[in-house]
């Protein structure tokens, strides 16, 4: 694909769309006319459901109706606060009463007037809620990680392609100029030779009450739980303190966190980190309270390409951090035979203060440039092509995760197939590929 032919010709096409929706719709117009604050037709806009509306699922909300050219029409979560929050914030901002609120999201996947779904859910469900969504017809937002098994990433992949929708993966940071630099200087040889690339991340948390304790009333927790395995129910172990750091629900920051820089290790890399690899490290797990997820890794993964990766989880280690100069909470650092360039969401640095700001050609190689990773989507959605986070790049990110918890919680070298995707020679460390699904959500 020439990547600068395409998105030349798409922001062509934007440019003319809004050429001609500011010709036809002049600012005098009432936005109640149009249903979007006088930008859109309601013939041209994007209607919006959202699935799982927490605390994340409402930040990525608010995002939503200020996107030009949308309208969220429908809510959905397992908890009637979050659910009844989340329509109130829809029908102050649109000044009216017309949000549906709904418990189950197949209330939103089942409505022929959606176009796209906002995925905000546990972890445990953003694949199900994906496909769900998906199968339906409809371009899907879904937050980071991508789900709690690869099997499912890679049914997710199948069905995006197969039904010819919109997918957009929530590693925001590409939609972030600094990191875009960072990725454009490597891939355009600025530091010379990739050999090495350093990435660190915040670690999951240990503890968590392990009581039983009644259920919540806002809480339908069969449905919380859905395909993840019944466990009675213990003190605040549906909120954010707790059930991020639960391995039946997610795999912890190794994967909830470390996406984010990971994924810009891999938008950096590019082939280089599509081959064939070993990986091999050592995590801290707890041996006490509800928390099972990784306090502590320090992982080695080596590729066929002559990449190497170093994957550590918060603080840097102090020699980066000195190197560096970035916080030792999270990074990505690229190294190679005539230098070195850093980044994380403080700052880009390099080892030449003025490589940091180099200008990439407009005839060098140009990776995709978003600014807004929301309004990227919605982009997307309308004309119907790749955003910036495709699904594949998605399950190539995630999949690193996983490799990397399987790899630790084995404690033994494994050699992963990036092709076919599994590990070679090792069945029990390809068991760990899948999980089973409770009924009736496996069905």
């Amino acid at each position: 694909m020439n990547v600068k032919r395409d998105i030349t010709r798409r922001d062509f096409g934007r440019r003319t769309l809004a050429a001609a929706t500011a010709a036809a719709f002049p600012m005098i117009l009432p936005s109640s006319a149009l249903g979007l604050a006088g930008t859109v037709a309601p013939s041209n806009r994007v209607t919006v459901g959202c699935i799982g509306v927490g605390d994340r699922g409402r930040y990525l909300l608010g995002n939503m109706l200020q996107a030009p050219g949308t309208q969220v029409v429908a809510v959905c979560d397992v908890k009637t606060d979050c659910r009844e929050q989340a329509r109130k914030m829809v029908n102050d901002y649109y000044e009216h009463e017309d949000c549906a609120a709904y418990l189950e999201h197949e209330a939103i996947t089942g409505r022929d007037d959606i176009d796209a779904c906002i995925i905000g859910s546990c972890d445990h469900w953003h694949a199900l809620h994906a496909l769900a969504a998906t199968e339906a017809g409809k371009g899907v937002f879904c937050e980071k990680p991508l789900s709690v098994c690869m099997e499912q990433n890679q049914a997710l992949r199948a069905a995006v392609r197969r039904h010819k929708t919109v997918f957009q993966f929530g590693t925001q940071q590409r939609s972030d100029a600094k990191f875009l630099q960072a990725c454009e200087l490597v891939r355009n040889g600025r530091i010379g030779e990739l050999k090495t690339i350093n990435v660190w991340s915040p670690a999951s948390e240990s503890g968590g009450p392990v009581e039983e304790a009644p259920v919540p009333d806002n809480l339908a927790y069969d449905r919380w739980l859905g395909p993840a395995p019944f466990t009675p129910y213990t003190k605040d172990r549906d909120s954010n303190a707790w059930w991020w750091f639960i391995d039946d629900y997610a795999l912890g920051f190794i994967a909830g966190w470390g996406i984010h820089p990971l994924d810009i290790a891999l938008w950096g890399a590019g082939d280089m980190m599509r081959t064939p690899v070993v990986v091999e490290g050592a995590g801290a797990f707890p041996e006490e309270g509800l928390c099972n997820t990784a306090t502590d890794w320090k992982i080695s993964l080596k590729y066929d390409s002559g990449v190497a990766l170093d994957y550590r989880s918060e603080p840097a280690p102090d020699a980066w951090a000195a190197r560096y100069g970035l916080s030792t909470g999270h990074g990505t650092a690229f190294e190679g035979t005539d230098g070195w360039v850093a980044v994380n969401r403080s700052a880009i640095t390099a080892s030449r203060p003025e490589l940091a700001r180099d200008k990439i050609k407009d005839d060098e190689i140009r990776l995709y440039r978003s600014r807004h990773h929301i309004r990227d989507f919605v982009d997307s959605v309308r004309d119907g092509s790749d955003p910036v986070s495709p699904v594949e790049d998605a399950v190539n990110g995630d999949a690193i995760c996983h490799i990397c918890d399987i790899a630790i919680r084995l404690q033994r070298p494994l050699r992963w197939d990036s092709v076919a995707e599994r590990f070679e020679n090792d069945e029990e460390a390809t068991a760990r590929l899948t999980r089973p699904i409770r009924a009736p959500w496996g069905a």
